[in-house]
């Protein structure tokens, strides 16, 4: 089974906190990508700083976005999306929006998702969710 590498994951890297080489060499029999929310949740961080920070986070961001395939969130992964919504919302279950997201699309093609996240991918039913 592949998987969805979420941001609180890249961004752990990006700080020293996790080594990414290491923890990918680790799971090397796994395929790996991030969504495109990731993305743009990354590339959201880049232009919110300034100056050498961000030099460097850009670069990272960028290295990662070379080297790691992103997934789009398609139709197949929209109708996911709107049912897991649903039901979660039948529940009362609070799951962050992008985090939905994320998940629909890594479901849809039968991915689970790496995340540091414990709040809202462990509440969707159906995801195997890692932690790194």
């Amino acid at each position: 089974m592949g998987k969805v590498i979420d941001s609180s994951v890249l961004v752990a890297a990006e700080r020293g906190q996790l080594d990414l080489r290491k923890a990918l060499e680790d799971h090397r029999d796994e395929g790996f990508a991030m969504s495109a929310v990731s993305a743009s949740e990354l590339l959201h961080g880049v232009h919110r700083l300034s100056g050498q920070k961000r030099a460097t986070t850009e670069a990272f961001v960028e290295g990662l976005l070379q080297h790691m395939p992103v997934l789009a969130f398609d139709l197949m992964s929209a109708r996911l999306h709107a049912q897991l919504w649903a039901t979660l919302a039948a529940k009362g279950a609070k799951v962050g929006e992008r985090d939905l997201l994320i998940a629909a699309t890594a479901m849809a093609r039968g991915y689970g998702v790496v995340t540091r996240d414990e709040r809202s991918f462990p509440k969707i039913p159906g995801l195997t969710v890692d932690r790194w």
